[in-house]
């Protein structure tokens, strides 16, 4: 296990695998969820120097009481890799994790060989409300109930149907954070600026984008709906579409099989693409 220190002083856990020698991933999961949520990624991307990060308020970082903002949660990713002298990584975020990385890419160009946004959003919209009822569920009934009431939210319909059965069992699991610590972090997304991310006056900002990017989706996914990628990809230049049939919101658990393949088909092409740009000129023309 590996921690560090932020700047302002709180403990952050990160977990790391694969090539030591490789290029860096930086994972960044989502809302309540931990370096656990990429347990299917670790063989796939053993050739890659692998690096997960809790977020605060998740799995093994400190869980202070609120506020936290998504600003400051990007920059503890930032720092693990200031720790661990990686001077550029590829940035995989999910969900609440697709918006860190999409702060970290604006806030930090230099430190991004390429970017994947997986099941994630560039504005809140309508969510505002639907957290609003996961707030209060959470402080009336406890965590426990808001992971079975909302187990269908992670899941395709198939896998629901066949899973439901031992929510009751399964749901906690899927969301280990205290109370406290995720609606922390429920109120960083609803209380975010829109400076960076995660806000419709990001259009502008999402055009700056020259990293190459991923933006990938599972089709039933109802918490990040398809228009929600699609809106991404259309704001970042030269940017890729991939929409993962019959998949939902947890798409790197329940199919990560075709997760695993589109990303590294993805980073392996990024590469040859940056291989062929830094050859010499003559070599180009020949």
């Amino acid at each position: 296990m590996s921690y560090i220190t932020t700047s302002d002083g709180i403990v952050i856990h990160f977990t790391q695998w694969g090539d030591p020698d490789g290029e860096a991933v930086l994972f960044i999961h989502g809302l309540g969820a931990d370096n656990i949520g990429w347990v299917r990624q670790r063989q796939a991307f053993s050739a890659y120097r692998c690096i997960a990060v809790d977020n605060r308020g998740s799995g093994g970082s400190d869980k202070p009481l609120g506020p936290y903002s998504l600003e400051r949660m990007a920059r503890d990713a930032v720092e693990v890799l200031d720790r661990l002298d990686v001077e550029q990584a590829h940035v995989i975020g999910a969900s609440m994790g697709g918006a860190l990385a999409q702060i970290i890419t604006l806030g930090f160009p230099e430190r991004v060989h390429t970017l994947v946004l997986a099941c994630t959003a560039c504005d809140l919209g309508w969510r505002h409300e639907l957290f609003d009822e996961w707030e209060d569920l959470i402080r009336t009934q406890g965590m426990r109930a808001f992971a079975i009431k909302n187990f269908e939210w992670l899941f395709g319909q198939r896998s629901v149907r066949r899973l439901y059965p031992i929510a009751a069992l399964v749901g906690p699991f899927l969301v280990r954070a205290p109370a406290d610590a995720f609606i922390a972090q429920l109120d960083a997304i609803r209380n975010f600026d829109g400076t960076r991310a995660f806000d419709a006056g990001t259009t502008e900002e999402l055009a700056q984008v020259t990293a190459p990017t991923l933006v990938i989706t599972g089709s039933q996914d109802i918490l990040t709906p398809v228009a929600d990628a699609e809106e991404i990809a259309a704001r970042i230049p030269r940017s890729e579409l991939v929409v993962i049939h019959g998949q939902a919101h947890g798409f790197m658990v329940e199919g990560a099989r075709h997760f695993n393949r589109a990303v590294l088909d993805f980073l392996d092409r990024a590469r040859v693409q940056r291989r062929a740009a830094s050859l010499p000129g003559r070599f180009l023309q020949e």
